[in-house]
């Protein structure tokens, strides 16, 4: 039994660590990624140098580094650490730290269901490549996904401001109005394969994707998930331009906390993404000739790369497109994506009758 915690645990530091160091590593990309496709430099600025005659050679191993900004995220963070943590006059100062703290951690907690590999076999002993093998894990991640609408909503009632208060009444609305969407949208996949579990899912897209099975549904999730991340062209809770933001209370490290919490939904709707419609873990060739753990390493790397080019896809989006107007969000999400994931389950319900 201690075995077995000591392997969840291990998995879930390893999982949890690669998730949140790529969670910083988009910070990179966005600046990065935005600069190329608008013809800038970009990000250049954060710079390390050894000035000890012993270390001063490893200056020209820094400099290519540096020169890409690799530097930045590290330097945003310490930025964060060091701010200072302001509470506004009149807040609830309770609710005011515990809004953040909610919001990074559910959103964290829904990787736990994710299966970012198939099996393992150590010592004769066959480990499952997901934290926490729920036999609903489909449910547990959109319950996770749901919980972290409070943080949102805690925001901004807790700060005693009008500003943070209607930013978080927009992100209160925008992020229910899109979980009915994206949870029907996913009904296709779960009549088509016929589980809850997310590694079933994935163990079934072996011969055809949930891509190939569920097209529309693929564009439906996609846009309403990134509606929940509340990110361009859905970031109207936020709205910079506008002064107007839920978090517009927040400094230091609590403000760091929604930043990274954005961060990391995006890379939780891209795995999400990767393990209903493209098959996961699963290699789109045959692995014949090598060992099982070989085959386990390759299908790791190949859950990696799909999440990665997600990854990059919705930051082209997001320097793309340009921000609805609200009555824009909401017609968009009850006027179009609902009453279309609505016809994808009537149409696929009656395809799988049908079918037997």
């Amino acid at each position: 039994m201690i075995t077995e915690f000591l392997i969840k645990a291990l998995l879930a530091v390893l999982f949890l660590g690669a998730v949140l160091n790529l969670a910083g590593l988009l910070t990179w990309v966005e600046r990065k990624q935005s600069a190329v496709m608008q013809d800038r430099i970009g990000a250049n600025r954060a710079w390390i140098t050894f000035k000890s005659v012993w270390l001063r050679p490893l200056n020209w191993i820094l400099r290519p580094l540096n020169a890409l900004g690799l530097f930045h995220s590290l330097a945003d963070a310490i930025k964060m650490f060091v701010k200072e943590d302001f509470t506004p006059r009149g807040a609830d100062k309770f609710l005011h730290t515990l809004a953040p703290a909610l919001s990074v951690v559910f959103a964290l907690m829904a990787f736990a269901a994710i299966p970012f590999g198939n099996t393992l076999e150590i010592g004769g002993r066959v480990i499952n490549l997901q934290v926490t093998d729920v036999n609903a894990g489909v449910l547990f991640v959109f319950a996770m996904m749901s919980l972290g609408v409070y943080g949102v909503i805690l925001a901004g009632f807790s700060s005693n401001n009008n500003y943070a208060y209607l930013g978080g009444m927009r992100a209160a609305s925008q992020m229910l109005s899109y979980e009915i969407t994206m949870g029907i949208s996913i009904m296709g996949i779960i009549l088509c394969y016929g589980t809850l579990s997310l590694q079933e899912i994935v163990r079934r897209q072996s011969h055809l994707w949930g891509f190939a099975v569920q097209p529309l549904a693929f564009f439906l999730f996609m846009t309403a998930a990134l509606a929940e991340t509340k990110r361009v062209p859905f970031d109207l809770p936020e709205g910079e331009s506008e002064i107007i933001g839920y978090f517009v209370e927040y400094s230091g490290m609590k403000f760091g906390m929604f930043f990274l919490t954005d961060l990391v939904e995006t890379v939780l709707v891209a795995c999400l993404v990767t393990t209903f419609f493209f098959g996961g873990w699963q290699v789109p060739f045959p692995l014949g000739g090598l060992s099982h753990n070989a085959v386990a390493a390759v299908q790791i790397l190949s859950f990696m790369l799909k999440v990665a080019f997600f990854n990059w896809l919705f930051m082209a989006i997001r320097w793309t497109l340009p921000r609805f107007r609200y009555d824009q969000l909401m017609h968009l999400g009850w006027k179009i994506l609902f009453p279309a994931s609505l016809v994808n389950v009537l149409v696929t319900s009656v395809i799988v009758v049908m079918r037997g």
